[in-house]
C-alpha cells in the first residue's frame, strides 16, 4: 500500500453484502411490529469482507455512488439503437441523390 497523505482524491466503490440479520430489509421483526436493524444501521447494507456495519457518512457516499451508477447503466440501456446494416444505409445520409442528398435507391 502506498503512503499518502490527506484523504484520497477520489472516492472508492466498496463491496458491500446484504444484512444477514434483516437479509438487506433494514428491519427486523418483533413481537408486535418492525424494528429498525441494529447490526446494519437500518440500511440493510455491511461491508461484504468483514459483515461490519458502515459509519453514516461512509454508507451514504457508498449507497449514492452505487445509485449513480445504476442511473448511469439505465440511461444507456434506454438510449435509442444505433441502426446497423442495411437500415443504417437508409438512414444516413450517403450524399448520392442530386444536390448530395440522400439516394435510397427506392
Amino acid at each position: 500500500m502506498k503512503k499518502s497523505h490527506g484523504p484520497a482524491f477520489r472516492a472508492a466503490m466498496l463491496d458491500l453484502a446484504r444484512c444477514p440479520a434483516c437479509r438487506g430489509r433494514a428491519v427486523i421483526k418483533g413481537v408486535f411490529h418492525e424494528l429498525p436493524c441494529v447490526q446494519c444501521n437500518a440500511s440493510g447494507w455491511v461491508t461484504a469482507d468483514t459483515g461490519e456495519v458502515l459509519p453514516l457518512e461512509v454508507l451514504v457516499t457508498q449507497l449514492s455512488i452505487r445509485l449513480q451508477a445504476a442511473e448511469q447503466r439505465l440511461e444507456l440501456l434506454s438510449r435509442p439503437a444505433i441502426g446497423v446494416g442495411p437500415e443504417a444505409q437508409y438512414n444516413e445520409n450517403n450524399r448520392r441523390g442530386p444536390g448530395a442528398t440522400n439516394f435510397t435507391g427506392d
